[in-house]
Parts: structure tokens; C-alpha cells; sequence
């Protein structure tokens, strides 16, 4: 079973329709898929078709009440099944605050009752909170949706450093697989300037002992297609509501180059940090458009 979490802190990336698309290319061929909606707003499970005043079972309840992953997941279409969220989750920031293991709460209620899955995919809220806590800590890999603009790689340092201590000290199998491309353009020479120092950065670390130290860039690239946003009114997967479209063609190509990461040289667990060893990064990212720097990002020794 992979545990996918699809993660970064900046909101209007990618990320939900990038967790909904993925699973429904991954259950159309064949694999068994469960969504885990971590994020209040509840797009996950609104892009889905499952109203939140009608689910019996939510992810609030997996965190605070100990309710199982298991019987929280509603199956919306063959072989894909969905953990809803509702807003009452905004309210389990608060609560855990003072709870014991607040940090494992969803990765012990996966462990409560009988969970079968090929894949996990965990749609985590555009924070650093409590909830994409406890996403970091049940998930093997991080996905990390991203646009090709400047201000996209703003806070890049902070989701990495948070990943290599959630790996350092709570989870050892953590690390980030993958950088995917959202709302894609390939004209503008901007996008094609912050693709390549991306996979030059994340190149420049394979012989650091970092979680992000196997990442690759992805070469699909999720196309902007109106398709995509259209989707969610229809509580459909781009699968179902535009099949011909450029969306869905992105994310089936997408699905298959994920399936075939499950080879040793891409998913595994990796070691952690021998007892005592500090962290050390100082790679950088700059994106310059001419002369002018436009943008960076830098992780800091911790």
C-alpha cells in the first residue's frame, strides 16, 4: 500500500484536483484507491458528489473520536473510496492541542480496523497545522503539486524543512517522491525558467541525506484546462465529466508514471538520520527572467 500525501502550504496549486484525478485514473485501472480528505474547506469530498450534511462518518471523527479510517470511507465508484471531510475538521485544530500522540491520530485509526488499499491519497490543507501533521505522519511519500510561477516556490524552505523533521523525528519512512506541475503553460518562458532550476535543485541533492533526496520532477504536466474547473459543480472526476478533454488525458498519463514508481529505485523506505546527526541543507533555488532574480527559495541548517 502506497500513502501519498499531496501537500504544499500555498493554496490554489493543484492539490484537490490533483488527489481526486490521480484516484479516479488509479481505480480506473484497477487499483483500489482511497481519498482521505484532511482539509476543513471539504473540496475533496464537494468535487466528489458527497453532500456534507448526509455523510454519517467524516475525518473530524477519525481524528477526535476514534472512529476507524476504515468505517469512515464511503465508496463513490468502483474500486474508489473517499474519507469525507465536513468543517466541523477547522474544530480538530483546537482539540488535539492538548491530546495525547496528537500527531498519529489518523495513522492509528488506519490501524484501528482492517484498511486495504493499493494507493492512499491524502488531500492536506494548505497549512502546517495539526491536520497535514498527522497527513505527514501516516503518509510514506509527499507529492508536492506546484505552478510554475515565482510566487509558487515562495515558502518552498518551510514544506521541506517541515518534511525532513516530521522524517527526523515522527516518521521515518517520510520523503518526498515527486514535484508536479499544475495549471501548466508552456509558452510563457516563465514556466519553462522555474521548471528547470526545480529539477536542478532537487537533482543537486541525491547524495544529501535528505527526505527530498529521490525526488523527481515529473514529466507530465497538468495542462490549464477549464474542464478541470468546471469539474467540481458537477461533483464528477474530470474521468466522467469531460473525458476527451486535455485534463483527463494529463492525468492518466499522470497515473501511469506513478504506477510505475513502485520499482526499488523509487519508492522504499529510507534511512533516517543516525542518533544526533543535525540536518544540513543549503541548497537554493533562483529563478532569474533576464538579469533579475525573480524569485527564490533556501532551506536553512536546523
Amino acid at each position: 500500500m502506497r500513502k501519498i500525501a499531496l501537500f504544499n502550504q500555498k493554496g490554489g496549486v493543484g492539490k484537490t484536483t490533483t488527489t481526486v484525478n490521480l484516484g479516479a485514473a488509479l481505480a480506473a485501472a484497477g487499483k483500489r484507491v482511497v481519498l482521505v480528505d484532511m482539509d476543513p474547506q471539504a473540496n475533496l469530498s464537494f468535487h466528489l458528489g458527497l453532500d456534507q450534511t448526509k455523510v454519517s462518518l467524516n475525518t473530524y471523527q477519525v481524528l477526535c473520536e476514534g472512529v476507524s479510517l476504515a468505517a469512515a470511507c464511503v465508496e463513490v465508484a468502483p474500486n474508489l473510496l473517499v474519507a469525507p471531510a465536513t468543517t466541523d475538521l477547522a474544530g480538530a485544530e483546537v482539540e488535539l492541542v492538548e491530546a495525547a500522540q496528537r500527531e498519529l491520530r489518523l495513522k492509528t485509526a488506519a490501524e484501528a480496523a482492517l484498511f486495504v488499499a493499493d494507493y492512499v491519497l491524502i488531500d492536506c490543507p494548505p497549512s502546517l497545522g495539526l491536520l497535514t501533521l498527522n497527513s505527514l505522519c501516516f503518509a510514506d511519500e509527499v507529492i508536492i503539486p506546484l505552478q510554475a510561477h515565482f510566487l509558487a516556490l515562495q515558502g518552498m524552505a518551510r514544506l521541506l524543512e517541515t518534511c525532513q523533521l516530521v522524517q527526523q523525528r515522527l516518521n521515518p519512512r517520510l520523503r518526498i517522491s515527486g514535484v508536479l506541475f499544475c495549471q501548466y503553460e508552456a509558452a510563457p518562458r516563465l514556466s519553462g525558467e522555474v521548471a528547470e532550476e526545480v529539477e536542478t535543485f532537487f537533482a543537486a541533492a541525491r547524495e544529501q541525506d535528505v527526505p527530498w533526496n529521490r525526488t523527481r520532477v515529473f514529466d507530465t504536466q497538468i495542462r490549464r484546462n477549464i474542464k478541470l474547473a468546471e469539474a467540481p459543480s458537477f461533483g464528477q472526476s474530470i474521468f466522467l465529466y469531460a473525458p476527451s478533454s486535455a485534463g483527463c488525458a494529463d492525468y492518466a498519463v499522470l497515473a501511469e508514471e506513478v504506477m510505475k514508481m513502485t520499482e526499488a529505485s523509487d519508492v522504499g523506505e529510507r534511512p533516517g538520520l543516525a542518533e544526533n546527526q543535525e540536518p544540513v541543507v543549503e541548497q537554493a533555488i533562483t529563478v532569474t527572467i533576464g538579469e533579475t532574480p525573480a524569485a527564490s527559495f533556501e532551506t536553512q541548517p536546523q
